[in-house]
């Protein structure tokens, strides 16, 4: 819609996570690095954490586009962690291109080995990549970790690759997953950007969508205004740009304005968190005295029957006299 009135070939702010508009900062790269070198070197596990919209699926997808052009990574991208251990092997083996149908765990487990050592022998690479894994279960979490354990004296058949939120790092910080985290070859964390990158941000997206002069169409002061809005991560910075354009193009106005960006994170209500709910736990005495309620009630119940019980009998005799 605005596209030839800010000289766009495409749109620059769209939230699909496109590999092409990747802004590769220093964290964005060493995190890129890891992911690529933990794969290729065999090193086992790998974690990569960030808050959400800092671009951790962004850095999957340039990742999985080189993977696609080599020829010797074959590899399984699991998007959706909320699944039955079960499951989550069917979709692990069912994206390597086995076959799961009619199959138990156990038949799974030996036709996902198979695989692996038949791969390791010519010297080719098997990953497991898995988004959204802060949704994983701790029994999943501990089934890949078990997975793990198919290895040759020199290397890891698996290569393991879990991304997500922060809530991941807490997991893997439980007790009963202290195994799995000691395996973690290589970890990475993303932050949101900083106010000058932001500013580098808009700027390259708008510059790779065909727009020569950015800055005339987003000024240094509309930059800051974003990046307070935002905070710095990517996907909200999408979001206000993209409307803000809508916006500013509805007005016909080459440069959109600080009080824009204002206007737009008003309409999406940025900034604005919905309190938790607060979880009250009750003490030990709070306990016990609902538990004494609760046999009060249960006694007086237990009284009631026994009365109504015994005027039924006096009614039963009279009938019978």
């Amino acid at each position: 819609m605005y596209k030839s009135f800010y000289s766009l070939k495409r749109n620059p702010f769209d939230i699909t996570p496109d590999p092409s508009f990747l802004f590769a900062t220093r964290k964005h790269n060493e995190a890129l690095a890891a992911l690529y070198y933990g794969v290729r070197r065999h090193k086992g596990f790998v974690v990569l954490t960030g808050e959400v919209g800092t671009g951790k699926t962004v850095l999957l997808h340039c990742l999985l586009q080189l993977f696609r052009h080599s020829k010797d990574v074959a590899y399984a991208y699991i998007f959706n962690g909320r699944l039955s251990p079960l499951e989550f092997l069917q979709f692990f083996a069912s994206d390597l291109g086995l076959s799961v149908a009619n199959k138990n765990k156990g038949e799974l487990l030996i036709q996902i080995a198979h695989y692996l050592i038949g791969r390791s022998q010519k010297n080719l690479t098997t990953a497991l990549i898995v988004d959204e894994a802060h949704h994983l279960s701790a029994e999943i979490l501990e089934e890949i970790r078990l997975l793990s354990n198919l290895e040759t004296s020199q290397q890891k058949l698996l290569q393991i690759l879990l991304v997500g939120q922060p809530e991941l790092d807490e997991k893997l910080d439980s007790v009963s997953l202290r195994q799995l985290k000691q395996r973690i070859a290589l970890r990475s964390h993303l932050v949101p950007l900083t106010s000058d990158e932001t500013q580098g941000y808009v700027y390259r997206r708008l510059e790779l969508a065909g727009n020569p002069h950015p800055a005339a169409v987003f000024p240094p002061e509309t930059v800051a205004a974003i990046y307070q809005h935002s905070q710095g991560l990517p996907r909200l910075i999408n979001t206000i740009c993209e409307n803000a354009l809508i916006a500013a193009y509805a007005n016909q106005a080459h440069s959109v304005s600080p009080d824009l960006i204002d206007n737009v994170a008003s309409d999406f209500r940025l900034g604005i968190q919905t309190p938790a709910l607060e979880v009250k736990h009750s003490g030990e005495f709070e306990v016990r005295k609902a538990a004494e309620t609760m046999l009060q009630i249960y006694a007086h119940l237990q009284t009631e029957k026994k009365r109504e019980d015994a005027g039924n009998t006096r009614v039963r005799f009279r009938v019978a006299e």
